[in-house]
């Protein structure tokens, strides 16, 4: 990865009666424009995020999703749903007078299940709704960590102690833990499989796209990838060896940063 950088301009950016965006651009302010879109939904974004793109080639800009990071109002669901995010990518573009964009994608089992009660453990994503939804604030945050050192644990193929400390935070848990399991109940807010169907991959078959995925990916897990490959046979798919699902991780962060060097040069 590339050296830490720090951003050149910060701002926030109102995208509805509720919410602000809090937004970030770094590197090469006459570079190609670059969108890095972060993990969760609901996990902000790092500074880490930058590194993933050589600042001499892009001018790189970051965004906190509704409710995330250092957005604001911090972990809301309301009007807060995958179309909603969408848009407000647009809005950015646009604030930014950015033409076009390259765009990036880029826990531990007992206590995990500890803050549910065993008759509701069928459905852990609906109890852990219910309770990350609790009008009490500490049955919220304690389900909100639980959720959020579950996800961290589980990233990495080797579990590393110090990005689990992330969900000690009680802004960061609740906001991450909250509104990833509200994309998640509500199914993404999108039919299953329906990013796989012939209209959808039409849409992009034209845009060089690489996928790299860790093999050991109990998150995201690597079928998805083999799936997604299947029904976009022109996309380059990597399988990282000895990798999970965290994009920080050796082998994945390698082959993303050449991913990024191999754009700047389209």
């Amino acid at each position: 990865m590339y050296p830490p950088i720090e951003p050149y301009l910060t701002g926030k950016l109102k995208v509805s009666d509720i919410h602000e965006l809090y937004y970030e651009i770094s590197g090469n302010k006459d570079g190609t424009p670059v969108v890095f879109l972060h993990g969760g939904p609901g996990g902000g974004t790092d500074p880490q995020d930058r590194s993933f793109f050589n600042p001499d080639k892009y001018k790189i800009i970051l965004f906190d999703q509704r409710g995330s990071g250092k957005s604001t109002p911090s972990a809301s669901l309301e009007d807060n749903t995958t179309w909603d995010l969408v848009k407000d990518i647009e809005v950015l573009r646009e604030k930014l007078g950015v033409e076009k964009w390259h765009g990036s994608t880029l826990s531990l089992a007992e206590e995990y299940v500890a803050p549910i009660p065993e008759e509701e453990r069928h459905d852990m994503i609906l109890a852990y709704h219910a309770q990350l939804n609790s009008v009490d604030e500490e049955t919220r945050i304690r389900a909100a960590k639980a959720w959020s050192k579950w996800e961290m644990a589980t990233s990495r193929l080797y579990v590393d102690p110090a990005y689990i400390t992330r969900a000690a935070d009680d802004d960061f848990a609740n906001a991450f833990a909250r509104i990833e399991n509200h994309y998640f109940i509500n199914s993404g807010f999108m039919k299953d499989g329906q990013l796989l169907e012939k209209q959808s991959i039409d849409k992009i078959r034209h845009i060089p796209t690489v996928v790299v995925q860790g093999r050991y990916d109990v998150v995201c897990p690597a079928t998805t990838a083999h799936a997604l490959k299947k029904a976009f046979p022109e996309l380059t798919l990597h399988i990282v060896p000895d990798a999970g699902h965290s994009a920080r991780e050796p082998g994945t962060s390698k082959l993303l940063v050449e991913a990024t060097d191999k754009f700047a040069d389209l």
